[in-house]
């Protein structure tokens, strides 16, 4: 674990977004993170694709399997 610094106006951003998502600002943080990550890694999928791949290798059941 360590720290990083980022900008202000960014650390606004991921707490207003931590307080929609129901994660603590840390968990946000880390979430768009490895989303990003996956995405510059995976340039072609989409956000969701990124979620669905994610569900897959956690083996939990997506959105599309409960609707089902």
């Amino acid at each position: 674990m360590g720290i990083v610094k980022i900008d202000e106006g960014l650390h606004e951003e991921i707490r207003r977004a931590s307080t929609v998502m129901c994660r603590s600002i840390n968990a946000q943080a880390e979430f768009w993170m490895k989303i990003g990550m996956l995405a510059e890694a995976n340039p072609t999928l989409s956000f969701s694709d990124i979620i669905k791949m994610q569900l897959d290798a956690a083996q939990a059941p997506s959105a599309d399997a409960a609707v089902a």
